[in-house]
């Protein structure tokens, strides 16, 4: 089977974006995204609208990826999408149109779990991207989810950690928010840390039992901190915004590496694989890749383009899955909570 061509179209719609692609075995062919706009006025993603726009993109934007993969829907030999984790409405929208074209097309149906495609996603074949070898640690780091999955083939994974309260990005984009910089907040601060000076500010490191995470204290403390400074200088945001996302970014990536060491120390596995939309920052590549020469690990960071939720990683778990006939019954339902098994 794995010398012939299986396309698969996935559809992701777990939270904000509406994305779709179209696979041919494990390369891809296109990867469509229709990102929406409409959330920023509002500070946070806002469900209802989510769910709204879902329905509106998900047409075109399937139709674009069917058209930029140059291929025609009976060619498809499956369809994979987003059963959960996320938000329940957005990902109804996806699991209803999934099973629809399903049937219409009468060709199996495929559900994947969302953080096991950020995993995933690595598999995808890019000639700028070196594939893990099993067994490899995982972090997954993204705006709901902070993890370190222990993955030991594709369909066998273990979660060591997870966060305790906030997740990664939601640190990031509430201490953007404190700042008073526009959300997304995370992406933000990556770029006004760039200029700083990372320990102009110390924050404390949380202590935290086994390889679990907790980011609501920083979260506190950052806001104390800038309640204190602006009150005896009102100005100080606006002539320290450098060296405070330095500060806060270093913070953060110091906690997310101490994390991964100590379970590198604690399972032997020394390749490092992160996926998630945090993935995408600076300071968290560049600890990591600094780490390949300091630690002596294996780092595995992913293109730009699967760091952020997309139906590429979707494909790909499509495709493997669709090797083993793993098919999902025709009365699957969205999950809003879905463990990686």
């Amino acid at each position: 089977m794995k010398n012939q061509k299986i396309y698969i179209l996935a559809i992701e719609s777990s939270c904000d974006d509406t994305s779709a692609a179209v696979m041919c075995n494990n390369k891809k062919l296109s990867n469509v995204v229709a990102t929406q706009k409409i959330h920023e006025e509002y500070g946070g993603v806002v469900p209802e609208l989510a769910s709204r726009a879902h329905q509106q993109n998900i047409v075109p934007v399937v139709h674009q990826a069917l058209a930029k993969a140059n291929i025609d829907k009976k060619l498809v030999s499956a369809i994979a999408f987003t059963r959960g984790p996320g938000l329940l409405g957005s990902l109804l929208v996806g699991t209803s149109f999934a099973k629809s074209l399903s049937l219409g097309l009468n060709i199996p149906l495929i559900e994947v779990n969302h953080m096991q495609a950020h995993i995933l996603a690595h598999f995808i074949e890019d000639q700028e991207s070196k594939i893990p070898e099993f067994p490899f640690l995982a972090c997954t780091i993204s705006g709901g989810h902070t993890q370190i999955v222990l993955v030991k083939d594709y369909f066998e994974m273990e979660i060591l950690g997870e966060t305790l309260d906030d997740a990664i990005g939601e640190a990031f984009d509430k201490s953007a928010k404190l700042l008073g910089l526009p959300y997304p907040g995370g992406p933000l601060i990556d770029k006004h840390a760039k200029n700083g000076q990372p320990d102009k500010f110390p924050f404390p490191i949380p202590n935290v039992a086994g390889l679990n995470f907790s980011f609501s204290g920083l979260k506190t403390s950052i806001k104390y901190f800038i309640e204190k400074e602006t009150a005896d200088n009102p100005k100080f945001i606006e002539e320290n915004l450098e060296d405070i996302c330095a500060s806060i970014q270093s913070t953060i990536v110091k906690i997310l590496m101490r994390k991964i060491k100590k379970a590198v120390k604690q399972t032997g596995v020394r390749r490092i694989a992160i996926g998630g939309g945090v993935s995408a920052n600076s300071g968290i590549r560049e600890a990591l890749q600094s780490a390949e020469t300091k630690e002596g690990w294996t780092t595995y960071i992913p293109k730009f383009e699967y760091c952020t939720d997309n139906a590429a990683m979707i494909g790909i778990v499509g495709y493997l899955k669709f090797l083993k006939g793993n098919f999902a019954a025709s009365d699957t339902t969205a999950k809003a909570r879905y463990v990686i098994a």
